[in-house]
């Protein structure tokens, strides 16, 4: 039972990872960086 909690709690905090990266990658956000202006070219 215990590894069942486990695997929901682990399997919703990729959920929100990937649903922010979603997020941020149509709003034109680099999943590297996130601020291209203070980049020198690392993607």
């Amino acid at each position: 039972m215990g590894t069942a909690v486990v695997l929901v709690i682990v399997a919703g905090a990729a959920a929100l990872a990937i649903r922010s990266i979603i997020k941020d990658k149509k709003a034109g956000k680099s999943v590297q960086c996130g601020d291209c202006s203070r980049c020198n070219r690392c993607h």
